[in-house]
C-alpha cells in the first residue's frame, strides 16, 4: 500500500515530537515545519533525526516555513502535496500573547488561514485533511461545570482571540469549500518535553532542583487556578484519530478531571518527599519546608495574567463515544513521569 504523506507545522514542540513519533510508527511519510533560527531547537525530535532506519527508508524530512509567510507555506504544501496537515504551530505561551498581541495573531490566527488557503487554491481539497490545534482557552472564564462542543466561547487572552479566528476559519472552509477540516478542542496536556516556561514544567523543574540542592526557592503566580490536565501522548493520538473519520467534526478531548495548581504542587512535593506547609495568604502566601522551615515557593504578582482563567475542565463524551478514546494517563502518573524525568536529567 501506499504511504500515506503527513506535514506537521510546530514538529520541535511537545506535541509535534510526540505525533511525528505516533505516524511513523503507522509507517507514514513524515514532513516536519520549523522556523529558521540560528538555534537548531530540535531536541525533541533529535531521536527521530539519529535513527538510522527512519533516514534510511526516507520516511522524515524537516523543512523550514514559518506561520507568518505565505510563500514558505505555499511552495512545501505544492511541493509534498500531503494527505494530512496538522498545524501545531502557535506562539502558545498565553502570557506571552498578553506581550505579543500582534504576532499572536499573525501566527496563530492568520497561520492557519494560510494553510487553508494553500489547499483550496492548489486543488487539493479532495486529497488533503486539515487538523487545527484549538484549546480550551477558548473558553475563558466560563459559568459551566463542564465544557464541551456546545458551551459558548469566551476567550481572555490575545492567545484564545487568536485561536479563536482559526477555529471558526476551519469551520468555515470546511463548510463552504468542502475541505476535511477539524478543530480538536484540546484541554492542557503536559509530559517531560512540555516548554520549561510552562507552570507544569516549571514546577516540576524548580521542586527537582531544590529537592537536589541546586535551587534555593522558586517563584509561582494563581495557585487556585483549575485545569483539567492530560498527557500530550494520549491526546497526539486523538489529532490522528479525527483525521480518519468519513466525515470532519470538531471534538473536545479532555479528562473531565480538575485540579488547582496548589494540588499539582502539593503532590509533586509528595512524589519528592518535601514535606510542605503553606502559610500566608494571597500575594503575600507562601511555601515552607518543614524540615529546614525555609521558604521554597513564593507567590509574585509578576506571574499573574491580566486576565486570568480560573476554571478549566472538560467534557469528552462526543470522542469516548464516536473515536472510541479514554486517556492512559491520570493526574498523578502525569506529575510522577515528569519528576522522574527531572530527577534523571539533573542527576
Amino acid at each position: 500500500m501506499k504511504k500515506k504523506i503527513a506535514i506537521i507545522t510546530g514538529i520541535t514542540g511537545q506535541d509535534g515530537s510526540y505525533l511525528a513519533e505516533l505516524l511513523l510508527k503507522k509507517k507514514y511519510i513524515v514532513h516536519g515545519l520549523k522556523r529558521r533560527s540560528s538555534l537548531f531547537n530540535t531536541e525533541r525530535i533529535d531521536h527521530l533525526m539519529l535513527d538510522r532506519n527512519i533516514f534510511q527508508n526516507k520516511n522524515f524530512f524537516l523543512h523550514h516555513a514559518d506561520m507568518t509567510d505565505s510563500s514558505s507555506i505555499n511552495y512545501l504544501i505544492s511541493k509534498i502535496k500531503p494527505d494530512e496537515i496538522y498545524n501545531l504551530a502557535a506562539q502558545s505561551h498565553v502570557a506571552v500573547s498578553f506581550e505579543q498581541p500582534e504576532y499572536t495573531a499573525n501566527s496563530d490566527a492568520l497561520g492557519p488561514l494560510r494553510i487553508l488557503e494553500a489547499i483550496k487554491n492548489l486543488n487539493l481539497i479532495k486529497k488533503t485533511k486539515f487538523y487545527q490545534a484549538s484549546t480550551s482557552e477558548l473558553y475563558g472564564n466560563s459559568d459551566k461545570k463542564f465544557q464541551d462542543e456546545t458551551t459558548k466561547f469566551s476567550p481572555s487572552s490575545p492567545y484564545a482571540t487568536a485561536k479563536l479566528y482559526a477555529h471558526w476559519t476551519t469551520i468555515n472552509y470546511r463548510e463552504s469549500y468542502g475541505i476535511f477540516a477539524v478543530n480538536g478542542i484540546l484541554f492542557n496536556h503536559e509530559s517531560p518535553r512540555r516548554g520549561e516556561t510552562f507552570v507544569s514544567r516549571k514546577i516540576i523543574i524548580g521542586l527537582t532542583k531544590i529537592k537536589l540542592g541546586l535551587q534555593d526557592y522558586m517563584t509561582i503566580g494563581n495557585l487556585e487556578a483549575s485545569r483539567d490536565w492530560g498527557h500530550a501522548i494520549d491526546y497526539v493520538e486523538m489529532m490522528w484519530k479525527m483525521l480518519q473519520q468519513k466525515t470532519p467534526e470538531d471534538f473536545v478531548i479532555s479528562t473531565g478531571k480538575t485540579y488547582t495548581v496548589r494540588q499539582f504542587i502539593n503532590y509533586a512535593c509528595k512524589y519528592l518527599s518535601i514535606k510542605i506547609l503553606w502559610q500566608g495568604e494571597g500575594l503575600n502566601e507562601y511555601c515552607i519546608d518543614r524540615s529546614t522551615g525555609k521558604k521554597i515557593i513564593v507567590v509574585d504578582k509578576k506571574h499573574f495574567r491580566p486576565n486570568e482563567v480560573h476554571y478549566l475542565r472538560g467534557r469528552s463524551k462526543q470522542a469516548q463515544k464516536k473515536l472510541k478514546w479514554k486517556p492512559k494517563y491520570n493526574f498523578k502518573k502525569i506529575i510522577e513521569e515528569m519528576v522522574d524525568s527531572e530527577l534523571k536529567r539533573f542527576k
